[in-house]
């Protein structure tokens, strides 16, 4: 399948990346369908394209990444209508918002976006009575610093 996007142009995509949102996603409930365009290696970022509106595009990231400490409890409704099981884990993905000041990025803790890779099935999961945000810092201490043996040097 073909699909237009603002950020990366015509693209052909199989059908094994899109991933159905059933009840669209908070603030895009007609948005129901995404190709999850996956990381590259060594760049922890990856995207959600809309196949309908070339203009919806989301970055995301693997949380885990970027905050090892991470954790929540799905509820048990959840995990039944996802059809999530010890089995058939959940992927788990965050939003981020990409600033000029790439330092200042956030990453969405509070909702996060919860995929089943066996039924392509995603839902994103508000956390309640939690310390998280929607605008947790991916790098608090500053970007990391270039590897001294780039570039041989």
């Amino acid at each position: 399948m073909i699909i237009q996007s603002t950020r990366f142009g015509e693209i052909e995509i199989s059908d094994n990346v899109i991933i159905t949102f059933p009840n669209g996603l908070p603030g895009f409930p007609d948005e129901k369908k995404f190709a999850l365009l996956l990381k590259e290696p060594n760049n922890p970022f990856s995207f959600l394209q809309s196949v309908i509106n070339p203009d919806l595009t989301f970055v995301i990231v693997d949380p885990f990444t970027f905050f090892e400490e991470y954790t929540f409890k799905l509820s048990d409704e959840f995990v039944q209508d996802l059809q999530l099981s010890d089995e058939n884990p959940p992927h788990i993905y965050n939003i981020v918002s990409i600033r000029t000041d790439i330092e200042s990025s956030t990453a969405n803790l509070l909702a996060p976006i919860i995929v089943n890779r066996q039924t392509q099935t995603a839902q994103q999961f508000i956390l309640e009575k939690t310390e998280y945000t929607t605008r947790h810092k991916l790098f608090p201490n500053g970007l990391p610093k270039q590897q001294a043996a780039e570039g041989g040097k």
